[in-house]
């Protein structure tokens, strides 16, 4: 398997040390694998720290910057960032408002968070946290207990970050962050399996000419494996499924996601699908986003994440941001 790389042990490290040099605007830590926005602490604004295992960015290193989060901490590929890092970060960007923890509900990442959380308080941090499980495709895989977290992070990062910073307090953000999540559902797709650079090859065996449906960010198996169906045919089931869990009431953010090695031509195209079924079940959409932005390293693939949005929310969404990974209205 052919990659961009040096060697399997120091890819992070070297993605980190690339950043830095793209990205004035950012503090990277190599050493302690912390990525800060440079003004950080901004006084009176509550921060947002968020992080797991490299390999699906730009999430969530991508995602640091002015509306989004103050901090992140990447961990090796696949695998959660330790206790100190997190509690490292959420020291970095407290200005005394607060600290947001917005974790992912897989086993290692809730854990470490919770482990990083007591650390924080015991130095003094007044800190909340936000569980992202948005999955509808399985209650529970080989990475996590119940729904895994996806796609809805982001709108989780952009919305509750747009909050923050407007100088809301923590126990606004937090409830904000957490109606984003109760608001979302996704449901993911690969063409491909991923390859990791340590094993410098597929995680799992996909057949030419077969899918994989439900899939998590990490490979792990989905609700079922079926002959390739066209973009519209996927559009049926991903959008199908998660609105069948939803049952939105109010217009959609909706974001079509590519896993990482689909291209803007073909995500473009299944987003006509998307919309398309959107359209035929009678969900108004306010806002659309596509592109590669939760990834699972080369996966060809996509996904579907849709949050119920009401009209503070899409102010929220509109809100200016500045980070390598999303950018408007500033």
């Amino acid at each position: 398997m052919r990659m961009l790389i040096n060697v399997p042990e120091t890819v992070v490290a070297d993605a980190l040390r690339g950043m830095a040099a793209a990205h004035p605007e950012l503090t990277v830590d190599v050493e302690n694998r912390v990525v800060v926005r440079r003004d950080a602490p901004v006084a009176g604004k509550v921060a947002l720290v968020s992080g797991g295992g490299s390999g699906h960015e730009p999430l969530h290193g991508g995602f640091v910057g002015p509306g989004m989060l103050d901090a992140a901490c990447p961990g090796e590929v696949f695998t959660s960032p330790v206790p100190d890092q997190m509690a490292r970060a959420a020291a970095a960007v407290d200005s005394g408002a607060g600290v947001l923890f917005v974790v992912k509900n897989y086993t290692g990442d809730v854990l470490n968070f919770r482990m990083a959380a007591e650390l924080a308080e015991d130095e003094g941090v007044r800190l909340a946290t936000v569980l992202v499980n948005d999955d509808v495709a399985v209650t529970d895989s080989l990475y996590t207990a119940g729904r895994r977290g996806t796609g809805a992070t982001l709108f989780v990062e952009k919305i509750a970050g747009a909050l923050a910073e407007e100088g809301a307090p923590l126990e606004r953000v937090e409830a904000v962050a957490r109606r984003v999540n109760e608001r979302s559902r996704s449901f993911g797709v690969a063409l491909s399996a991923c390859s990791t650079p340590a094993k410098g090859g597929p995680t799992f065996d996909l057949p030419p000419g077969e899918l994989e449906l439900g899939i998590g960010i990490h490979g792990e198996p989905g609700r079922e494996r079926r002959p390739m169906m066209t973009s519209g045919e996927i559009a049926d089931v991903a959008v199908g499924a998660v609105l069948d869990d939803l049952r939105p009431d109010a217009p959609v953010i909706a974001l079509v996601n590519g896993m990482g090695a689909t291209p803007l031509l073909e995500l473009y195209g299944f987003n006509a699908e998307v919309q398309r079924v959107l359209a035929e079940r009678g969900v108004p959409v306010v806002r659309t986003l596509v592109g590669n932005y939760v990834t699972s390293l080369d996966m060809a693939g996509c996904s579907v994440t849709l949050c119920e949005a009401d009209e503070e929310l899409v102010r929220l969404w509109d809100a200016p941001v500045a980070t390598p990974g999303l950018r408007w209205g500033r």
